[in-house]
């Protein structure tokens, strides 16, 4: 598996460098190295990754984009991620994001670096969220036709799920749907359809 990096629309990437110098969205920001950069390690954005929503009912392969996403870099240090949501204008900054996600998604990066020589074809790594259980992964999609679909789920993972374990797809969609809806007791547990739709139980 060869890792064909995304390239993000240049309106999203101004956006964040916009933000970067802007008071207003470093208003609520608490780390230090954006509220006052170094001038000899200034904040850089890096590693864009298209932000893909996963909603209850819905197939991986029809979650929406809503924007991207880019870590950024002081140094050699990540410090903060960037997320812009697409408009009917074009890119637009949306937030700044601190906390946990940061090194897991850099962490899961270098594991689908390392897993490269051990899967066929060609992947596209991008972000996938799942509100209905608070998570996120790192959703490698393949582009050649047939290709296997992985993801990498970042830590923290929901219960049950291995955080930083390369996932096929379908699999670790089967965990996120018991998530949502654990098996009712003495219930048949018969799945749905579409092995890639995330479902929830009464909606």
């Amino acid at each position: 598996m060869t890792l064909q990096l995304p390239q993000p629309p240049d309106g999203a990437l101004r956006s964040v460098l916009t933000a970067l110098v802007s008071p207003t969205a470093l208003r609520h920001v608490t780390t230090p190295a954006l509220r006052t950069p170094d001038p000899a390690h200034p904040p850089v954005p890096q590693h864009p990754l298209a932000v893909h929503l996963l909603r209850p009912g819905v197939a991986l392969a029809n979650a929406p984009r809503t924007g991207w996403r880019f870590l950024i870099s002081c140094g050699d240090e990540v410090v903060a991620a960037a997320e812009t949501q697409e408009t009917a204008d074009g890119h637009a900054f949306s937030h700044f994001a601190e906390g946990p996600y940061l090194v897991a998604t850099l962490r899961a990066l270098q594991q689908a670096r390392r897993a490269a020589a051990g899967a066929a074809g060609p992947h596209e790594p991008r972000l996938l969220s799942v509100p209905s259980l608070y998570t996120a992964a790192l959703w490698l999609h393949a582009l050649r036709p047939g290709g296997t679909d992985l993801l990498i789920p970042l830590a923290p993972a929901p219960l049950g799920i291995a955080a930083h374990r390369v996932y096929p797809a379908g699999e670790l969609l089967r965990l996120f749907r018991r998530a949502v809806s654990p098996p009712v007791q003495g219930a048949t547990g018969v799945p749905p359809a579409d092995p890639d739709a995330l479902t929830v139980a009464g909606r």
